[in-house]
């Protein structure tokens, strides 16, 4: 194995999964990837060591096409990192904010600066990442058009910042969740300090389509003081109106109270699968 781990993110150089990425691991080898399927594509054929995934926004809420991807791949979670979400807007040198017409960036992003984006009459477009926004901007030489993403990203594009922190608040995070294949562990000294921290776990369950089902399955871990900080539903894709349910649970999942919980659960549900069980990320 290398001594520093090639890691995947969806985006380009400056995005906020570069970031996460830079965050968690000590020292790694970031590899840009344009889709969120082909972080999980590269991680499951073993072109990388690991990947950074964005899990949920604290202002935008779950991202969903991260879950389904969960679901597919058969991956495990060996860990979490939040970032703090800081946007700015951007241009080519020498533009005021007057001169915008146009402002892309991620979807995601665009949301956390609706509040900014509805001051003024601009046409505001989607694209796939916050810093392939900016990359755009600067290859096509697009007078007029500005950029939403992380203020570090002028720096790497040559772009000058307009405004500063035009996200709504000052408390978005965004958590995302670290990929590897479930042969194996992954070297102590890859990751930056997580002693101390406790730890939690990620399970996806289904539950058979009759009254009470959903109630069985949750009281399993109330039974047991098990907290639910996350709970989330996806379609399950195998029958109409069918649903898988994602839970985080405040508990090692090796602990005593965790496998009585999932033994029991295995008793009320169709399906439970445990993605893994990692130290709680440290808020940023």
């Amino acid at each position: 194995m290398a001594d520093r781990p090639r890691v995947a993110f969806q985006g380009e150089p400056g995005a906020f999964s570069e970031e996460a990425a830079l965050t968690f691991f000590a020292s790694p080898d970031v590899v840009a990837h344009p889709a969120w399927r082909s972080v999980f594509e590269a991680v499951r054929d073993g072109s990388v060591d690991a990947g950074v995934i964005a899990i949920e926004s604290s202002l935008a809420g779950t991202i969903r096409e991260t879950y389904d991807l969960l679901f597919e791949f058969d991956l495990r979670i060996v860990g979490e990192v939040t970032v703090p979400v800081r946007l700015a807007l951007m241009a080519l040198p020498g533009q005021t904010v007057e001169q915008i017409e146009r402002v892309y960036s991620h979807p995601q992003a665009l949301a956390q600066a609706d509040a900014f984006l509805r001051t003024r009459p601009w046409n505001v477009e989607a694209t796939y990442n916050t810093a392939g926004a900016a990359r755009t901007i600067v290859a096509s030489g697009d007078r007029g058009a500005a950029a939403i993403a992380s203020e570090r990203v002028a720096g790497l594009y040559g772009l000058q910042v307009l405004v500063s922190n035009v996200q709504s608040g000052d408390e978005n995070r965004t958590r995302f969740a670290v990929l590897a294949r479930p042969e194996g562990a992954l070297p102590a000294d890859w990751f930056r300090e997580t002693d101390g921290r406790p730890r939690k776990s990620t399970i996806v369950f289904a539950t058979p389509n009759v009254p009470g089902s959903l109630y069985r399955c949750l009281g399993v871990f109330a039974r047991r003081g098990i907290n639910i900080s996350q709970l989330e539903s996806r379609p399950s894709r195998a029958a109409r109106w069918e649903y898988v349910f994602w839970a985080d649970l405040d508990v090692d999942a090796d602990s005593a109270e965790a496998r009585e919980a999932f033994a029991e659960l295995r008793g009320e549900t169709a399906m439970l699968r445990v993605l893994g069980t990692y130290p709680k990320a440290a808020e940023a």
